[in-house]
């Protein structure tokens, strides 16, 4: 199964992720999921990108909360409402909702 799956909570409870099964996974950061793909100097990244190479942010989420993109995380890459339907389309079988 493909997934993707959206995340708009920083305080994501990992064992939810953690159980779910499927193939391909893809992870669509919004609202204040975006917070999961800034980089920390010092800190570890957050644990929710290590879950998978397909890592998405929604660029205006981004630009709302007044976050340069440059200080996002290398493997999430940026993407508009339109990028967003078109992987959901192109890429996923099946898409979920978490906090």
């Amino acid at each position: 199964m493909k997934l993707g799956v959206f995340v708009s909570d920083y305080t994501l409870p990992w064992d939810t992720l953690d159980r779910i099964q499927a193939d391909t996974l893809g992870l669509i950061l919004v609202q204040n999921g975006i917070y999961h793909a800034v980089s920390r100097q010092g800190m570890q990244p957050s644990p929710l990108l290590g879950k998978t190479d397909q890592v998405y942010v929604l660029s205006e989420d981004v630009e709302t909360r007044g976050i340069d993109a440059s200080s996002l995380d290398a493997k999430a890459k940026v993407v508009t409402y339109s990028d967003v339907v078109d992987i959901i389309m192109n890429d996923f079988e099946k898409i979920a909702w978490m906090g």
